[in-house]
C-alpha cells in the first residue's frame, strides 16, 4: 500500500469516527442533577465571632454545599486594609471565587464562566456540563422595620406604627438595590437556565409577615414586604418557603443566634433567603445552618457568625 492510500484510508477513517460522534453528541440527554445552593453572612469575614476562618469553613463543609452565596466577606482591617476573607476561603477550600464588590462574593467548586454586566450573578458550569445562574446580594441593613415597629432604637431610624410605614421605609432602604438586582437578574430567567438567588436581605419575607403570623402573634403585623415580593413577582421561588409553607408552623429564624428569642432589645426573623428560578427546576429540601438544634437543622459548633446560613437542595431536571 502506498503513503498516499494508507493516507486516504486514515483521513476516510477519521471522517467515520467524526460523523460517529456527532450522532452520539445528539443522542446525549443530560439527567436529573442534584446540587445545594447556600447563603452565609460570615460576619466581618468570621473575625466577629472569635473563630478561625477554617470554622467557617466547617460550616460549609457541614451543609455539603456546592455554590455559596457569601456576604460580609471583609476582615476587620489590618494595616489600613480589610482582608477578603472570602477568597481565602476559596484557597482553603481549593473552589472558584467571584468578589461582587460591596464586601459579597460567589464560591463555587463549579467552574465560574462568566459574570452579569453588574457582577449580581454569575454563569456556572456543573458537573454535568450544562450551565446555570448563580445570583448572591447583600442589601441595605437600615433602617430595619423590625425594629421600626417595635420601637427598638437602630441606627437612629425614627420609629414606625403601620404596615404601610414599613413597606415605604423598606422600599426607601433598598428600593433601588432591588431594581438594580433585578436588571441583572431578568436576562437570566428569560434564557430558560436554572437561576439561583441567595442573600442577606436585612428585611424579613412578605411570606412570613402575614395576616395569619399576625393573628398567631409570631409578628406584630402582617406587612407586605417589598424586597422579597419583587424577587418573587420576577419568577423566583423562595426555597424555604416551597419546603414549608406554613409561616406560622416554620419560622425558620435566620436573625439572630446571638440573642436570646425573647430579648426585648432584639427581634428574631428570617432575612436570609435562598430563591430558585426556572423551568421544572425542583427544591428537595431546605435547611437551616446554626448553633443548636432548636433554631437548626445543620449544627455546627462553635458557630462562627451572627447570621444562620440557609442551604437548598435543588434538582435540576432530565434535558
Amino acid at each position: 500500500m502506498t503513503i498516499r492510500k494508507r493516507r486516504t484510508l486514515w483521513k476516510s477513517l477519521w471522517r467515520g469516527l467524526w460523523w460517529l460522534w456527532l450522532g452520539w453528541m445528539g443522542c446525549v440527554s443530560l439527567g436529573a442533577e442534584e446540587i445545594r445552593v447556600m447563603s452565609f453572612n460570615l460576619w466581618h469575614g468570621g473575625d466577629a465571632g472569635r473563630q478561625p476562618l477554617s470554622q467557617t469553613a466547617a460550616v460549609i463543609r457541614a451543609a455539603r454545599a456546592d455554590v455559596v452565596g457569601l456576604q460580609e466577606t471583609h476582615g476587620y482591617e489590618k494595616n489600613g486594609v480589610r482582608p477578603d476573607h472570602g477568597r481565602k476561603l476559596a484557597e482553603l477550600l481549593g473552589w472558584n471565587y467571584l468578589d461582587q464588590g460591596e464586601r459579597t462574593g460567589i464560591l463555587t467548586r463549579f467552574v465560574i464562566l462568566t459574570n452579569t454586566p453588574n457582577r449580581w450573578g454569575v454563569s456556572l458550569r456543573l458537573d454535568s456540563g450544562r450551565t446555570a445562574w448563580m445570583f448572591n446580594a447583600h442589601l441595605m441593613h437600615a433602617p430595619y422595620q423590625p425594629y421600626q415597629l417595635l420601637s427598638i432604637p437602630y441606627a437612629n431610624a425614627p420609629f414606625i406604627k403601620t404596615a404601610a410605614e414599613a413597606v415605604a421605609e423598606a422600599k426607601k432602604a433598598r428600593g433601588d438595590q432591588v431594581e438594580r438586582l433585578l436588571t441583572d437578574l431578568r436576562p437570566a430567567l428569560a434564557s430558560g437556565l436554572p437561576v439561583f438567588l441567595t442573600g442577606d436581605f436585612n428585611e424579613p419575607s412578605h411570606l412570613d409577615w402575614t395576616a395569619r403570623a399576625a393573628a398567631a402573634g409570631v409578628c406584630p403585623v402582617a406587612v407586605e414586604y417589598p424586597s422579597t415580593r419583587a424577587v418573587v413577582n420576577a419568577g423566583m421561588r423562595d426555597a424555604f418557603r416551597t419546603v414549608f409553607p406554613d409561616e406560622v408552623k416554620y419560622p425558620g429564624r435566620t436573625w439572630t443566634p446571638i440573642t436570646r428569642l425573647d430579648d426585648p432589645k432584639d427581634r428574631h426573623d428570617r432575612i436570609d433567603f435562598v430563591f430558585v428560578g426556572g423551568p421544572k427546576v425542583a427544591v428537595k429540601s431546605c435547611q437551616v445552618v446554626g448553633e443548636a438544634k432548636e433554631f437548626a437543622d445543620i449544627v455546627v459548633t462553635p458557630y462562627p457568625s451572627d447570621h444562620r446560613a440557609v442551604v437548598a437542595t435543588v434538582e435540576l431536571p432530565t434535558q
